[in-house]
């Protein structure tokens, strides 16, 4: 499931990038369905970094990877 994570947001990073930020991918649990990223750049600290978050990165990854419960972000 990791792989897939990554391909998926290697397809949501070029947005990101646009905005002078990215996504970093920290960690999959695979058995609680639990994707953790680190948001880089001008994303890290943004008050849109939430949204951001659940209705790009997290909705993005449920469309694609049904397995996906939940995306938390770690610093």
């Amino acid at each position: 499931m990791k792989e897939k994570v990554e391909e998926i947001l290697n397809k949501i990073r070029p947005s990101l990038q646009a905005d002078g930020g990215n996504v970093e991918l920290v960690d999959v649990d695979e058995a609680a369905g639990i994707v953790k990223v680190k948001l880089t750049g001008a994303c890290f600290g943004c008050p849109f970094s939430t949204m951001t978050l659940k209705n790009s990165i997290e909705a993005t990854l449920k469309e694609y990877i049904p397995e996906v419960k939940e995306v938390q972000q770690v610093q």
